[in-house]
């Protein structure tokens, strides 16, 4: 199970693209995979940072400075928060990955560095947050259930 930190998701629900004017956004998820279990507890995201590139539907990450983050983070928790994978944003109600995106999260499944099996990948639409889970051997991406934003102040899990 996936537990999203409240002030993670809060973070992530800042750049939902509910009008025209709203680019892309996106960044890294920072946090635990919990020993004797299958649950992972996403603490952080990181944020647009100077360097990154935002249209309307395109967002490039300047990884220099996320990795920064990244490495900042493993070595003040002695190594117990680490890099769980990427979120971006869509301006659609529901979001759904694009080609470019499966593409992408193959991509960082062959050439990142990560501890356990699986990355996470989170797409924030406007109504929900859904997340995948992308799985090195076998390649497989797998849907997990979204997060319904009910209000700027509240979320709820969705069955």
């Amino acid at each position: 199970m996936v537990k999203i930190d409240v002030a993670a998701l809060t973070d992530l629900l800042r750049f939902r693209q509910s009008a025209l004017q709203h680019a892309e956004a996106g960044g890294v998820l920072l946090g635990r995979r919990i020993l004797g279990s299958a649950d992972v507890v996403i603490d952080e995201v990181t944020t647009p940072l100077e360097g990154d590139r935002r249209t309307r539907t395109t967002f490039y990450r300047a990884q220099a400075r996320h990795q920064q983050v990244i490495d900042a983070r493993w070595s003040e928790s002695g190594g117990t928060c680490q890099y769980l994978g990427e979120w971006h944003t869509h301006p659609e109600p529901l979001p759904v990955p694009s080609l470019i995106d499966v593409r992408d999260w193959c991509r960082r499944l062959d050439e990142d560095r990560f501890d356990g099996e699986s990355l996470f990948f989170l797409i924030v639409g406007i109504d929900a947050v859904r997340v995948w889970e992308g799985f090195r051997q076998p390649r497989i991406i797998v849907p997990l259930n979204p997060v319904l934003a009910e209000s700027p102040g509240g979320v709820t899990p969705a069955s």
